[in-house]
C-alpha cells in the first residue's frame, strides 16, 4: 500500500487578513481546490453545462481493503467449513435472501437496497484507483504512473457536471489517508481533483473580528467588490474582476461551505442515529453536502481496514477483525438511506458501498481471507434506480461469478447516467488524444435501468 501522505494545513490565522483585502482573498480562494483558483473553478463548473436544473448526487463509500463477501452480501452457509462464514445468516425484507447476522439493520431496508454479488474486479490491485475510476484500464502499476492518467468517477462528474449549487466544489473525499484512498483526476487535470474535505472548512473559515451581519449588507458587499476589482486591475494574479471572480468571492463570504460542514447544526438523535464511529460521522456530513450542493462525496471511514488477512496482521481476521466493524457499516448505511428518505433526497442520490476487491473463499490458518480479484460484492440505494433485488451470483464456493458480471465500467455506466452525463462524452488528454468517459463497452447495469 502506498504511504499515507503528510497532510497540508490550512491558512495560518496570523495571515487571514480583512475581509477587504485582496491578499485574504485570494489565498482563500486559491486555497487547495486541486490547485485551482475559484474564480476558474467557477468558470468550469458553468462551462460543464451544469445550469442549476434538478440535482444529482453521488455518495460512494470506499471499505478500504477489500470487504469479504461471503461473510457480508454473499453467504454461503451450506459450504463446507473452511469456506462458509463464521457468522451466521438472517432474513432479509426481500424473500429469499440472507445476509451476514451482523446487518439486521440493513436487512430490514432490502427492498431499498440493490446488492451485487457479481462485481469483477480482476483489474484492480490493493487500491482504489480500477473501482474508483470505474475503469479496467486504470490500474496500480507500481512505476511512476498508476492509473495510466485516467481520471476517477468523481473528476468525471466535475467536468462534465459540476457541482448542484456553484457555492460548493463539486468533488469532495472524505478519507484521513489520501493516497490509499482516494483516487484523483489523472490526466484530466488537477482542476478536476477531488477536494480535501478534512482541510476544505478551514480555508474558507471567516477571518476573526469579521460579523456576518457585515457581510449580508448587499450594497457594503458591492462596495467591497468595486473597491476589489480597482486593486485587481494592477495585480499579476488576477488580470481582471469577471463575473466568476466575484461568484469566488462570494462563495467565501456567504459561509455556504462553513454551513455545509457544521454537523453540530444536526439535532442529536441524528448524530447519534449514525454512530460516532468514524464512517458514521463521515457518512452524516456527505448527506450534508450532498444537501448543500456537493455533486460527488467519496467516504472511507479508515486506511486499510477491511483488509482482514488474519489475526496476525493490523486489521485482524474475520471473527476478531471484521465482526466489529460490521454493526458500524450496517448502521451507517441504513441511516443514510432512511435519513435520504425522509428528507426527499434518495431519488437523487446514488449511494454506493464498495472496496477493491473480494476475499478468498477459503479461510486461512490465520483466520482471515486473502485478496481476491475474481468476484466482490456491493450495495446499491437511490439513484431512482429500481431497487430491492440482487444482481448476479457466485458459485457455491463464492469464487467465481455465476451469472451477470458487472463490470468497473458498467459501474461508472451507470453513476453517469444517473448525473445526466452523456456516456459518449470524451476528454481530451495532453497529447491531444480523445479518451471516452466509459471504456471498454461499458453499459448501464441492466437490471437497474
Amino acid at each position: 500500500m502506498p504511504a499515507k501522505p503528510t497532510n497540508q494545513h490550512p491558512i495560518p490565522a496570523r495571515d487571514l487578513l480583512h475581509v477587504g483585502s485582496r491578499r485574504w482573498f485570494l489565498q482563500a480562494g486559491m486555497a487547495g481546490i486541486g490547485g485551482l483558483a475559484l474564480p476558474d473553478l467557477l468558470q468550469l463548473q458553468a462551462a460543464s453545462g451544469q445550469s442549476g436544473g434538478k440535482r444529482k448526487a453521488v455518495i460512494l463509500f470506499w471499505l478500504s481493503g477489500g470487504p469479504s463477501h461471503i461473510d457480508i452480501w454473499d453467504p454461503k452457509p451450506n459450504a463446507p467449513k473452511e469456506i462458509r462464514s463464521p457468522f451466521g445468516t438472517i432474513p432479509t425484507k426481500l424473500p429469499g435472501v440472507q445476509f451476514t447476522e451482523h446487518l439486521p439493520l440493513q436487512a430490514s431496508i432490502a427492498d431499498k437496497l440493490s446488492i451485487i454479488r457479481s462485481v469483477d474486479c480482476s483489474a484492480s490491485g490493493h487500491t482504489p484507483i480500477t473501482m474508483q475510476a470505474g475503469n479496467p484500464l486504470a490500474r496500480r502499476t507500481n512505476d511512476g504512473r498508476d492509473g495510466g492518467g485516467y481520471p476517477s468517477m468523481g473528476s468525471i462528474a466535475t467536468k462534465f457536471r459540476g457541482a448542484n449549487d456553484h457555492n460548493l466544489p463539486a468533488f469532495v473525499g472524505l478519507a484521513n489517508s489520501w493516497t490509499s484512498d482516494v483516487w484523483e483526476s489523472g490526466d484530466m487535470g488537477n482542476q478536476f481533483a477531488p477536494v480535501k474535505g478534512n482541510e476544505l472548512a478551514g480555508k474558507f473559515a471567516m477571518p476573526k473580528g469579521i460579523k456576518v451581519p457585515r457581510l449580508e449588507d448587499r450594497a457594503a458587499l458591492q462596495r467591497e467588490f468595486d473597491r476589489f476589482g480597482r486593486e485587481l486591475e494592477s495585480d499579476t494574479a488576477l488580470d481582471r474582476t469577471n463575473r466568476f471572480t466575484r461568484q469566488a468571492y462570494e462563495m467565501v463570504v456567504s459561509g455556504k461551505v462553513q454551513k455545509a460542514f457544521n454537523v453540530d447544526e444536526e439535532s442529536q438523535a441524528t448524530r447519534e442515529a449514525y454512530g460516532t464511529e468514524s464512517i458514521g460521522q463521515k457518512a452524516l456530513l456527505a448527506r450534508r453536502l450532498v444537501e448543500a450542493g456537493v455533486t460527488f462525496v467519496l467516504v472511507s471511514g479508515a486506511w486499510g481496514y477491511f483488509d482482514h488477512h488474519g489475526d496476525n496482521v493490523r486489521w485482524f481476521g474475520i471473527e476478531k477483525g471484521l465482526k466489529p466493524l460490521m454493526p458500524r457499516v450496517d448502521r451507517t448505511l441504513y441511516s443514510l438511506v432512511t435519513d435520504l428518505e425522509q428528507r426527499g433526497l434518495l431519488d437523487d442520490t446514488l449511494v454506493m458501498m464498495m472496496g477493491e476487491f473480494g476475499r478468498s473463499p477459503v479461510i486461512n490458518k490465520e483466520r482471515g481471507r486473502d485478496h481476491w480479484t475474481a468476484v466482490m460484492s456491493m450495495a446499491m440505494a437511490g439513484g431512482g434506480l429500481p431497487h430491492g433485488q440482487v444482481i448476479g451470483s457466485t458459485d457455491s464456493r463464492g469464487g467465481a461469478i455465476a451469472s451477470a458480471a458487472v463490470r468497473p465500467q458498467d459501474l461508472a455506466a451507470t453513476t453517469f447516467r444517473h448525473l445526466g452525463i452523456d456516456l459518449k462524452s470524451h476528454w481530451v488528454n495532453s497529447r491531444g488524444r480523445p479518451v471516452a468517459i466509459v471504456p471498454e463497452h461499458g453499459r448501464p447495469i441492466p437490471e437497474l435501468i
